[in-house]
């Protein structure tokens, strides 16, 4: 019941009293991509006077960078003096470009070359939820030597056993949430460009397996779901990460069960940390201490955590 709790409640609270964001101009760059050419990116990159460093925030599956946790994460990245850039996944602007999946880094990639970054001596990422789980697999094949520590929070480590236990029945309010905002993405791109599954059955899914199967695996050139979700999983792949790397999982997490995480977090190399914490899928009380900064609070935990590598 807590998980339920914490998962609800700041989203719901962030709708009724939203959390400000720091001051932040619109970012954009633009990648191109094999098969459908141009994409653009966006976001909202926040500067301070004088910073060197960087934190770039990255959402999970239908969120966006006004999400609760992206904005608390930002904030938290102002108070201790980082720059942040929220970046937003390809088409989650509902601008109509295209859409991800859960493997897709060079999202991430482009974001880091962007000429806007270009004067930053350091640089971490923090993913959540599934952009947690995209984090980790850029930081398998890292790109950018600045790029110092990477830290994702609540992701689904098994994305074939992440599935099965959201498309359970108890899983159906968040399903649900989570649908809207892909049907969203996948609506503003089908009024622009050929879609390779048409909106009405788009319309129609009810489970996340659906989605990858209509959307995810045509579009990306998968073979299968069940091909997608064994070719990008990053939980059997953890000991080829390349960076210093933060996983936090959540004990009660309702979206991304510990069953589903815990046997990918056995044996990590000793560059790879692991924090099993009290709360719900990227919610989490407000004086949470993991032991490694003296701000209490998941961001500044995390942040802190970062910055020592």
């Amino acid at each position: 019941m807590l998980g339920h709790l914490w998962t609800i409640g700041p989203n719901l609270r962030h709708r009724l009293l939203p959390h400000a964001a720091p001051a932040a101009t619109p970012w954009s760059t633009t990648l191109h991509d094999p098969r459908v050419g141009p994409v653009r990116l966006t976001g909202a990159l926040a500067r301070l006077p004088g910073a060197r460093e960087l934190v770039v925030l990255v959402h999970g599956l239908g969120g966006a960078i006004d999400s609760s946790y992206v904005i608390k994460a930002a904030r938290a990245a102002a108070a201790v003096g980082l720059d942040s850039l929220r970046l937003s996944l390809r088409g989650a602007d509902r601008s109509g470009e295209d859409f991800y999946h859960a493997g897709l880094v060079d999202d991430l990639t482009a974001a880091l070359a962007s000429p806007a970054l270009a004067d930053y001596d350091r640089v971490y990422a923090i993913g959540f939820s599934l952009g947690g789980h995209m984090t980790l697999r850029w930081a398998m094949a890292p790109t950018d030597p600045r790029v110092r520590a990477v830290a994702s929070v609540c992701a689904p480590l098994d994305l074939a056993a992440g599935c099965a236990a959201i498309d359970q029945g108890r899983g159906a309010v968040y399903r649900a949430h989570v649908l809207a905002g892909l049907r969203e993405i996948y609506a503003a791109v089908a009024a622009r460009k050929p879609v390779p599954t048409p909106m009405p059955a788009i319309q129609a899914l009810t489970t996340i397996r659906a989605w990858d199967r209509l959307a995810v695996v045509p579009r990306h050139g998968f073979c299968s779901v069940d091909d997608y979700y064994a070719s990008e999983s990053a939980g059997p792949r953890l000991r080829a990460l390349a960076l210093p790397s933060l996983i936090v999982a959540a004990t009660g997490d309702p979206m991304v069960p510990a069953a589903t995480v815990a046997p990918h977090l056995r044996e990590l190399p000793s560059h790879v940390h692991a924090r099993w914490v009290p709360g719900g899928h990227v919610g989490f009380r407000a004086g949470l201490d993991l032991g490694m900064g003296d701000a209490p609070g998941l961001e500044p935990q995390v942040l802190a955590w970062l910055r020592r590598q």
